[in-house]
């Protein structure tokens, strides 16, 4: 069973998709080896590309701050996407996330597979509907099933809940509870650890 150090050196050269083309570089997952908490995203941001790291852009501080009111150290968790390049288009000077086709996703799916693998985490989040229909099955819904643990072979606890970018798209007037929201689910998340 190769480690996540050896897989992360692997895919820092994949070419299963045409995603590495525009992307800046392969961002893998991060985080302690053995974490027992596992929270999995849609696809690395601007940010994230720029970086070569998970979670570190806008939504990744609106992760943190959900994390910490939920009583979990980040520092504890093993964070990635499901897919390992940044999708994107450009609009004008600024690279505009799209969401990756079922097709970019497969091709991603044996990292993620490989990450779980190695982690056996207790506890797995998916963070938003990318996330949730690719490990869950395309008939998941988040908006019905978020906060709810579900039977899944990939770990004893299976969670979805929304991606925490869309706190941010979402209206001002609700971006308060929406992250009240993110941080209900995420104390489900940590109830079972």
């Amino acid at each position: 069973m190769p480690t996540i150090d050896q897989l992360r050196a692997e895919a820092a050269d994949c070419k299963r998709c045409d995603l590495w083309r525009n992307a800046t570089q392969t961002v893998f997952g991060e985080g302690p080896p053995h974490a027992d908490l596992v929270l999995v995203g849609e696809q690395p941001g601007d940010k994230e590309d720029k970086a070569g790291e998970p979670f570190v852009g806008p939504a990744g501080r609106v992760l943190d701050e959900a994390l910490a009111r939920a009583g979990i150290d980040r520092a504890g968790v093993y964070l990635t996407n499901v897919v390992k390049h940044f999708k994107w288009e450009p609009r004008g000077k600024v690279r505009i996330h799209k969401t990756p086709t079922a097709r970019e996703r497969g091709a991603c799916r044996p990292w993620l597979d490989a990450e779980l693998a190695a982690l056996q985490p207790k506890v797995l989040v998916c963070l938003g509907a990318t996330a949730a229909t690719t490990l869950l099955g395309r008939d998941f819904k988040v908006s019905q099933r978020r906060g709810q643990l579900v039977d899944s072979p990939l770990a004893p606890h299976v969670l979805a809940t929304v991606h925490p970018s869309s706190v941010l798209r979402g209206p001002e007037e609700e971006r308060a509870i929406n992250l009240d929201l993110l941080v209900d689910d995420l104390e489900v998340a940590a109830s079972v650890l």
